[in-house]
């Protein structure tokens, strides 16, 4: 349950603020020294994932698992 409420959470972050997301992610996985220049697609296939996520946690629900 609280696995799936996190994903949404993230899922909808994902679709509402894809960018912000990104860079939260990046900013861990990176050092300060690297300049790391994103390809414009990433933020579009954030979106999707979190389309994907928020459409997986609803599908869960449904079917009561």
């Amino acid at each position: 349950m609280v696995l799936r409420l996190t994903l949404l959470a993230l899922g909808v972050l994902e679709l509402l603020r894809p960018r912000k997301v990104v860079d939260f992610w990046m900013g861990l996985a990176t050092t300060e020294a690297d300049d790391i220049d994103l390809r414009p697609w990433v933020y579009s296939a954030a979106r999707v994932e979190g389309a994907l996520l928020v459409l997986w946690v609803l599908r869960q629900r449904r079917s009561g698992e």
